[in-house]
């Protein structure tokens, strides 16, 4: 029976820290004794001991494991690594595979996206910024909500360092901007950790970046202009468009 998570699931929604040592216990061999029944996965993960580990295969959350960590509740290395092998099938992970997203960056690239690939990245946004929610919930459930918005940025910042440097695109990140914007000014969603914050600030250093590569760039940011906001992400781009038009 396949998992309903995928490996993407597991990288975006796990500190970078605990995949890569999860991703080195897979590729060392360590998991053994794999065993499927009902949805659930079970096996014995080789670390400073052999450690015995479950995990769900609806939520590899949901998971157990006897080392120090895991008899705390707390989602640990051997568990991840168990979750990896029930999406790989045991199969080696390539350098795409393990290829994290610590944030934004310039892909390098310059060029205009075809149909297909523009209703791609519309798609792939809007499939980001659900996991950007509001919290409304009892406080035991606050760091749940902290996670999501975590996954939600990584899957921004994934899809964002993948762009080419073009108007076409910025257009659509400078309504990304203002989303996020209206998620923490009137949507609910709770940012003490500035997760979401730190997020919109990388994408406008990226955006300024962009129009040193490709001046007519500075045109769509003409939407910002005008306006209050709550966060003054905005500012800077703001200022671009103006020193433009003066």
């Amino acid at each position: 029976m396949s998992t309903t998570y995928d490996l993407n699931k597991i990288k975006f929604a796990t500190d970078e820290a605990t995949f890569k040592r999860a991703v080195g216990l897979y590729e060392g061999g360590k998991v053994t004794e794999v065993e499927e029944a009902l949805g659930d996965w079970t096996a014995i993960v080789l670390g400073i001991k052999p450690y015995r580990v479950s995990v769900s295969g609806r939520n590899y959350k949901h998971s157990h494991c006897t080392c120090y960590v895991g008899e705390k509740g707390t989602l640990c290395k051997h568990m991840v690594a168990l979750a990896i092998h029930a999406v790989m099938g045991g199969k080696p992970l390539d350098d795409k595979d393990k290829e994290l997203s610590c944030g934004i960056e310039y892909s390098g690239r310059r060029g205009v996206l075809n149909k297909e690939e523009l209703e791609a990245l519309k798609k792939a946004v809007t499939e980001s910024m659900r996991y950007i929610k509001p919290y409304r919930g009892p406080s035991r459930t606050w760091f749940a909500n902290q996670d999501s918005l975590r996954e939600g940025c990584n899957r921004l910042s994934a899809v964002i360092s993948s762009l080419p440097v073009n108007k076409q695109v910025v257009d659509i990140l400078v309504k990304l901007l203002l989303r996020l914007e209206r998620k923490l000014s009137v949507g609910g969603v709770d940012d003490s950790n500035g997760i979401v914050g730190g997020l919109a600030g990388e994408l406008v250093a990226l955006l300024e970046g962009f129009t040193k590569i490709d001046p007519s760039c500075i045109d769509s940011f003409e939407p910002l202009c005008g306006k209050e906001y709550c966060f003054g992400w905005e500012d800077p781009l703001v200022r671009i468009f103006d020193e433009r038009v003066k």
